[in-house]
């Protein structure tokens, strides 16, 4: 009997016990706050700084692709990394529609242009994966360039890693009702709306085209040297995060950020003289 009773008991603090999968799943729902989410960027931004300098320093090659649908929030985590990093080291590339002598070329040539020296990182938004989305969904190139794209591509990429090219691939995934959502925001804010295009309203029309696309290009692309990273992006601010901090694991690096130092002083200016004001063309002071 007592024996029967104790199970029931532990039954019943086995049921009792906290899912940390459910607990983390439950926190995720909340909204994190501006004042957590600057602590947690700063620190990472901290980080970029480190990982931009090990980069530079030992003649590192590294591109991140960044694909998703529209409004995913590519641009912003693109921004984000921006802001903390040298523009001579860490640049973006968003090719626009390509010219009519690009069209003629091998289709990954424009792309090659833009690839790393050494100790650079390239960020390409959107990349040669318009191809397998936009080109395909849109009939943009014909059957015949999708399948060749599909079966050159990887081969693309391990020449690209076998040089010595770090790869890195993100493509972040956006539920159909939280688009909706951002694309009403962008409407309605004036500062927003050149975020829309015709062909953004269009691909709406085109959800579950877009969706097939997508699956096949992950079957065909997601290789073991060269996998995708699907970021899940309803949330913004969490999608930075958990980008971030997974792009900081890809790459081992020191901290070879320079250390403090002091400024020399500045030379004695009695000898100059600066030329009148007036002389001078200076913005107004509207602030």
């Amino acid at each position: 009997m007592a024996n029967h009773k104790k199970t029931k008991k532990d039954k019943h603090l086995k049921l009792a016990k906290p899912n940390k999968e459910g607990d983390i799943a439950e926190k995720q729902k909340e909204k994190i706050s501006k004042k957590d989410y600057e602590k947690h960027i700063e620190k990472l931004g901290l980080e970029l700084v480190k990982l931009q300098e090990w980069v530079k320093q030992k003649k590192l090659k590294v591109v991140v692709i960044f694909e998703g649908r529209d409004a995913a929030g590519k641009g912003g985590v693109i921004k984000t990394i921006t802001q903390f990093t040298n523009p001579r080291i860490c640049r973006v590339v968003a090719l626009g529609i390509p010219t009519e002598k690009e069209k003629s070329q091998w289709y990954f040539q424009r792309y090659v242009s833009q690839l790393p020296s050494g100790g650079e990182i390239v960020l390409f938004d959107r990349s040669w994966y318009n191809r397998a989305g936009v080109e395909n969904v849109m009939g943009y190139c014909s059957n015949t360039e999708y399948n060749e794209f599909l079966r050159a591509c990887p081969e693309f990429e391990m020449m690209l890693v076998r040089s010595g090219i770090i790869l890195i691939k993100y493509w972040f995934s956006v539920s159909n009702k939280e688009q909706e959502a951002r694309f009403q925001e962008r409407i309605q804010n004036p500062l927003k709306r050149w975020k829309i295009s015709p062909m953004d309203v269009e691909s709406r029309t085109k959800w579950v085209e877009y969706s097939h696309a997508k699956d096949k290009m992950f079957l065909y692309t997601d290789t073991k040297k060269s996998p995708w990273y699907v970021v899940e992006a309803d949330d913004k601010k969490r999608a930075r995060l958990n980008c971030l901090s997974h792009l900081l694991t890809k790459i081992a690096y020191k901290d070879l950020t320079p250390k403090p130092f002091k400024l020399p002083n500045r030379k004695p200016d009695e000898h100059y003289v600066r030329p009148p004001k007036q002389e001078q063309h200076f913005v107004p002071k509207k602030y």
